[in-house]
Order: structure tokens, then C-alpha cells, then sequence
């Protein structure tokens, strides 16, 4: 997608809508992701929901089986539901990393 595309759909966002993309562009250009973190040696250095070894792309797979946000809260009682809007915001911008993690993880 070129700037020239990218343009006419950003200008159609609400004011809201502008207002995430801009927070996803500066998360995207810092490398920073509030609530996510990688760390080496803790699984395998894949992106984390902070402070705990649960890897985004296992939330991902999750909801993509079925799992609800209520489901997901219950089981995982360590994170809430920032951690998770945290986790769907990464895994949307680093759509790629996630999708290779879970087809390396159905490799193993």
C-alpha cells in the first residue's frame, strides 16, 4: 500500500480513529509497546504481555479458537483487560511476527 492509498483512508477515520493511528504510528517508530515487552531468554524473546511469560501471539491463537476476552481474563487471572487491548494493538501492528510465532510453535 503506498501514502497516495493510505491517505484517503486516513482521512475518512473519526477523530477517535485518528487519534489511535497516531499513538500506533509513535508506538510503531519508538518500538515501544505500552504493557508489551520482550526480554532475551524469556520465552524465546517473543513479545509479552509485561511482567508476565505469556507470549501475545498465545493470546492470538486463543481468540482465534474461540476464546473470548472474558474467557481469556478468567484463565490468565494476572492480567486485565489493558493487558489484552495491549496485546490486540501489538498483534496488529506486527501482524507477520505474530503469524510466524504461532506456525513455528505448530512446527515444534
Amino acid at each position: 500500500m503506498t501514502l497516495k492509498e493510505l491517505e484517503k483512508q486516513l482521512l475518512a477515520l473519526t477523530p477517535t480513529e485518528k487519534t489511535q493511528a497516531i499513538q500506533l504510528l509513535v508506538q510503531s517508530l519508538s518500538n515501544t509497546w505500552q504493557g508489551i515487552e520482550k526480554t532475551p531468554g524469556v520465552c524465546g524473546g517473543r513479545a509479552c504481555i509485561a511482567g508476565t511469560r505469556i507470549p501475545v501471539w498465545v493470546m492470538i491463537e486463543a481468540r482465534s479458537l474461540g476464546y473470548s476476552e472474558a474467557d481469556l481474563l478468567e484463565n490468565y487471572p494476572t492480567i486485565g483487560a489493558a493487558d489484552l487491548a495491549n496485546t490486540w494493538a501489538y498483534a496488529e501492528a506486527y501482524s507477520d511476527e505474530i503469524e510466524l510465532a504461532i506456525r513455528e510453535n505448530e512446527e515444534a
